[in-house]
């Protein structure tokens, strides 16, 4: 019923959010990347919950698939009792089932609730409680596997087989589980993880036509929508939610559009869902009969959500009321949440404080696309700090990102201590110009150990680590929020019907977007100029002419709205307009 969502956040910030919200009817994401810290996550709350905990070590068959059921089960275990007792609980000013009705938007049972509520009649008022209890469902308890971050995995010297890899290991690990919720795929098809699902029968409708465990697909753009709901529809997977995500006003991963703006891709999402899913269904009947399964007689439900940069009840609105989204996640500003993630108290203060200035799009990530960090974290200090100290890099303590083979036959990570000394002392014979010689080096240092430091905070926190560095991957969007917040206060401010968490004159979610783009494009300008850039001059030329095409589109947008907002929308737009018609590029030749 509540039409929002909280997606993946790291690895660590998220990774027990379920617990916290899913019996209030609220979604959540949790990450498989980390099984190590999966694992820690398993053995923390099952002494804290009294449940016998038996480990899953890294001499254990399938260890990482194994650890992500079993913590998997947990959660869905808790969540399962969470929700049969706050079915329980009377309605009382301080009981969970009150809150539960009380976070919701405007809908039938919230309706249903505040009749009950002023009801007067004891026998009428005890049958709408009844009424009540019945309709108090869980939250989804959801998972996001990073489709790049996939390595192989050795016994010794000897490769493991493919189904070993990360992803597919973490796949099969959410496939085993008993939990009735979706996978989420992010950054970009990969064709033998997405053939790997036809291998678990809870992928594919049962006997009623439901699926037990749903597909997920985060997308930037209607054209991978597209590719990867097909290529999946051929082997008989239903795709249940396209989740469109800004390419650039997002937190952790970004991945940036040649120049293609949030708000026409909804438009082409609005105006083309039916005809996707309409292209997409007989190809997946056609794929579920080849495999002898019954054809199914109408599509399952297709979603369509939106995320990246929604600040405002007004925003949240626009995506519901007017793109048809059928929910909006919000991420970064959940950070500033602590019943609901999980950020130490000295990050949360530097959250807090942040700046625009603080806030960057990096190239920290040893997965390769740009990632938004915090200047000031312990990772980002304790990086600088190595640098300093002439010992650049990471000591690479769990290798999920161990994919590079440039200077050695068993792959090493870009971030860690190995890979940089090489390759710093590899650059020195590359005949780089000083300028060329500047940017690579600051490129090659930039790595981070994120895999291991996202999970920082959250080991702070519980007093796992007290000496871990923790990694903040927060969006742009964090320097719009100035103070913690309740959960209650987050979700009236979603809903709109509380104070504004916000700053006052934040630039809306589309024009802080343009101006990110305009930003990344020169940025790789710059790149062009040193000649230490693979892109071409049809490259540039696409972008600038997506950006001035989305910026008429939001010129056509604003004018079919006739507020105060709107009008200083226009006026932002004009200014930015300008900016991008100003931007020169003579581009030759790509290097």
């Amino acid at each position: 019923m509540h039409r929002f969502h909280i997606p993946v956040m790291g690895t660590g910030f998220s990774i027990d959010t379920p617990l916290k919200v899913a019996r209030f009817g609220i979604s959540s994401v949790i990450s498989l990347v980390d099984d190590v810290l999966i694992e820690q996550m398993r053995k923390f709350h099952a002494e804290r919950l009294g449940e016998p905990y038996e480990p899953i070590t890294d001499r254990c068959e399938d260890a990482r698939a194994r650890r992500i059921t079993l913590y998997l089960d947990l959660i869905h275990r808790q969540v399962e009792k969470q929700v049969r007792e706050l079915r329980s609980e009377p309605f009382t000013p301080d009981s969970g089932i009150v809150r539960y009705f009380e976070l919701l938007p405007d809908c039938a049972a919230r309706r249903l609730y505040q009749a009950m509520i002023v009801e007067k009649d004891p026998p009428m008022k005890a049958r709408m409680q009844e009424n009540l209890r019945a309709l108090v469902v869980p939250g989804s308890i959801d998972v996001n596997i990073i489709t790049k971050s996939d390595k192989q995995n050795y016994h010794g010297p000897q490769e493991q087989g493919p189904e070993f890899s990360d992803a597919m290991a973490a796949l099969r690990g959410f496939a085993l589980s008993q939990l009735h919720s979706s996978i989420v795929f992010s950054a970009g098809m990969h064709p033998r993880l997405y053939t790997y699902l036809t291998r678990f029968p809870d992928f594919f409708p049962d006997g009623n036509g439901d699926l037990k465990k749903k597909v997920v697909l985060k997308v930037s753009d209607f054209r991978s929508a597209e590719i990867q709901g097909k290529f999946l529809a051929k082997r008989g997977i239903w795709v249940s939610e396209y989740r469109i995500e800004s390419g650039l006003n997002c937190g952790g991963h970004a991945f940036p559009t040649r120049g293609l703006l949030l708000g026409p891709i909804l438009e082409q999402f609005k105006n083309r869902k039916r005809e996707l899913i309409e292209r997409l269904f007989p190809i997946y009947n056609k794929a579920l009969a080849a495999a002898g399964r019954p054809e199914m007689k109408k599509y399952s439900a297709v979603r369509t959500t939106a995320q990246g940069g929604i600040g405002s009840s007004a925003e949240n609105d626009l995506m519901l009321n007017y793109y048809g989204m059928d929910s909006t996640g919000w991420g970064t500003p959940f950070l500033l949440v602590p019943e609901v993630t999980n950020v130490d108290d000295e990050h949360l203060a530097k959250l807090i404080a942040a700046t625009e200035d603080d806030v960057f799009l990096s190239d920290s990530s040893p997965l390769g696309p740009p990632f938004w960090n915090l200047r000031n974290s312990d990772s980002e200090n304790a990086r600088r700090r190595r640098i300093s100290e002439g010992s650049p890099g990471s000591s690479c303590p769990k290798g999920f990102s161990v994919t590079n083979t440039e200077f050695s036959e068993m792959p090493i990570c870009i971030a860690s201590r190995t890979y940089q000394r090489l390759k710093l002392k590899s650059l020195d014979k590359a005949g780089y110009t000083s300028e060329q010689l500047a940017l690579v080096s600051a490129g090659v240092l930039s790595k981070s150990c994120i895999c291991h430091d996202l999970s920082g905070g959250i080991k702070v926190k519980y007093g796992i680590e007290s000496s871990a560095t923790p990694a903040m991957c927060c969006g742009p969007n964090i320097v719009n929020f100035s103070r913690v917040s309740t959960l209650r206060e987050m979700v009236d401010h979603i809903y709109g019907r509380g104070p504004s968490l916000t700053r006052p004159g934040r630039p809306h979610m589309f024009l802080l977007e343009t101006i990110l783009y305009i930003d990344y494009l020169r940025a790789e300008l710059e790149k062009f100029d040193l000649k230490l850039s693979t892109r071409n001059q049809e490259y540039f030329a696409d972008f600038k002419r997506n950006l001035l095409e989305g910026i008429d589109y939001y010129q056509s947008l604003a004018e079919r709205f006739f507020d105060e907002e709107w009008n200083r929308f226009r006026d932002e737009l004009d200014s930015i307009r300008d900016t991008v018609e100003a931007l020169a590029f003579e581009p030759t030749a790509a290097s």
